[in-house]
């Protein structure tokens, strides 16, 4: 099990597959800089960053997926660990990230549909829902995409979402963290916490 949490009464949560970029979106949102690489599993354990003078917690935890040089057996704990982990601490976390590529995550999801597998970003979007966790799918790279709103349809239509995507902007921000183009994530969790009667969370957003 991860270890080391701050014992914070408020957290937002980062999550997704390896190499997606939620080390760069981290970057951009605490402004300090965590690590980051080419080589997807550079974060194997949760990153937190807490401001001390308030009760709230940002975390980015491990990518999950494929990871080369990284035996099954451990990358299925590590997924493991990230479902406990939002289980463990769901009375507390006001908002669940996913982070996806907009360039692959279609070919990703559909890859791994079938009668017998549900794709992970699929199992954790309906894992924050069963939780009663509010979900944002980060939907980065999008300076990648060429068909922007129907790549952004796809993508409600793979989550059970209705397209078209602009009917669910609470749910389904593109950005890319790289350029710092996140407005469209830091308003949807802007909506998010104001629903959960913490607009004093607004300044890390």
């Amino acid at each position: 099990m991860f270890e080391g949490r701050p014992e914070r009464g408020a957290e937002v949560v980062l999550v997704g597959r390896s190499n997606v970029g939620k080390s760069t979106l981290m970057r951009e949102l605490t402004g300090k800089q965590f690590s980051t690489g080419g080589k997807p599993g550079v974060t194997r354990s949760p990153n937190h960053y807490d401001w001390s003078s308030h009760d709230f917690v940002l975390t980015d935890l491990p990518g999950f997926g494929f990871m080369e040089g990284v035996e099954s057996g451990h990358r299925e704990a590590i997924k493991t660990n990230i479902v406990h982990y939002l289980e463990d601490n769901a009375d507390s976390i006001l908002v669940g990230v996913v982070v996806v590529d907009g360039k692959s995550v279609i070919d990703i999801i559909d890859r791994h549909s079938g009668p017998d597998e549900i794709p992970h970003v699929v199992e954790l979007f309906y894992l924050f829902e069963d939780l009663g966790i509010p979900c944002v799918v980060a939907v980065n790279k999008m300076d990648k995409v060429d068909d922007r709103d129907d790549r952004l349809d796809e993508v409600c239509d793979r989550l059970g979402l209705y397209p078209p995507w602009k009917q669910w902007q609470d749910t389904i921000a593109p950005i890319t963290a790289k350029r710092g183009s996140i407005t469209p994530l830091t308003e949807a969790v802007r909506t998010h916490l104001h629903d959960a009667g913490r607009d004093d969370l607004f300044q890390f957003f």
